[in-house]
Formats: structure tokens, sequence, C-alpha cells
């Protein structure tokens, strides 16, 4: 689809804010601890088993393979699918709110397993704090959020800085990049 495809992962910063992703390739090579904030830092320690393929030794729950989906131009990994019962599981630390960001790297997920063969029947997120599984409707099924997801991957791929500001100040002050971002919602009060 694209000669540029999009990280998975970076579905949900888009949506929270697109500048992230540049300042995200530009700590790259950093320390991570240098750059990142609690919430981040216990997010990539629980997906340290998986990440590491040691969340289950079956060889029919795949676990952090890479995938890809050239419909639409997407690539990253998951975090675990088993192949019998085809249920694609997203974990996140601790799941307060279920954010669009969220299901659309599911759906990411879905679609680039789906298109290299697997049987997925069943996506779901789990909060690994609180052990609660949610359960989300296949993209399908879904016609609102698939088409919410299309958007997005259209914004993504016609973005540009020129003439953006983020506009949510409660993203903002969230952001552990608001110091160094010209694009902050914070800069245009000054």
């Amino acid at each position: 689809m694209s000669e540029n495809p999009i990280a998975i992962s970076n579905l949900n910063d888009f949506i929270f804010c697109p500048v992230s992703i540049y300042f995200h390739l530009l700590d790259y090579e950093t320390e991570k601890l240098t750059y990142q904030n609690g919430s981040q830092i216990n997010g990539t320690a629980a997906h340290e088993s998986v990440d590491s393929g040691r969340y289950s030794d079956l060889k029919t729950v795949l676990q952090a393979i890479p995938v890809y989906s050239e419909k639409y131009g997407l690539f990253g990994k998951i975090d675990i699918f088993d192949v019998n019962s085809g249920v694609l599981t997203e974990r996140k630390k601790k799941i307060a709110n279920i954010y669009d960001g969220y299901v659309f790297q599911l759906y990411a997920q879905y679609f680039s397993l789906c298109e290299m063969g697997y049987d997925v029947r069943q996506i779901r997120l789990h909060s690994m704090d609180d052990n609660k599984t949610y359960p989300i409707s296949l993209p399908e099924e879904d016609a609102e959020m698939l088409a919410k997801f299309e958007r997005l991957m259209e914004e993504i791929r016609n973005f540009s800085f020129d003439g953006f500001r983020q506009l949510n100040f409660l993203k903002c002050r969230r952001c552990i990049y608001e110091p160094l971002c010209s694009f902050s919602c914070e800069k245009s009060e000054e």
C-alpha cells in the first residue's frame, strides 16, 4: 500500500499527539529511563514477558511476532495470539478507559494476522494490574470504528507539521515532551 509503512505502536501516539512520534524517534537511541514517565516505564516492564517470549511456551501461542498489513501499510508486533482459539490479546499495564488508539492497535494486529493467513475469531484488551479482559468487536462487526480506523490511517498519511497546533491543554500537560515542544497549546498562550 505505502512506501512508508506506519508502526502499529504509532497509532495511539498519533491520536494523543502527532508530534510525540517525532520526539519518540529522536529519543529512540536514548536510554528510556531518561525520557519515559512512570506509566511508560511500568508499561514497558509489563510487556517484558511477552516481548522476550516468556509469556507461554506453548507452540500454539504466538507472542511478540512481527506482523505486516499490506492493505493498510502497517507493521509491528502482536502481543499474544492463541492459534487454537483464534483469540488475539493486547495487554496493557492498566486500562482505566478503552481509548480508540487501543482498539486501533488491535485492529492493525488483526488485519496483519488475517493477511498472514491466521483465523482471528476474537480480539480483546487485557488489563494486567486488575486482571480484567475487555472483548472488542471485530472490525467487520463495528462499521463506525472501522471507518474511524480508516480515517486515522488517512490522517497519518496526510499529516503535516505546517500549521499544526495541539489544542488540547490536558494532552499537553500530560506530555513528557511538552517543555521541548513548539507545537504545544501551552506555548500558544505565551
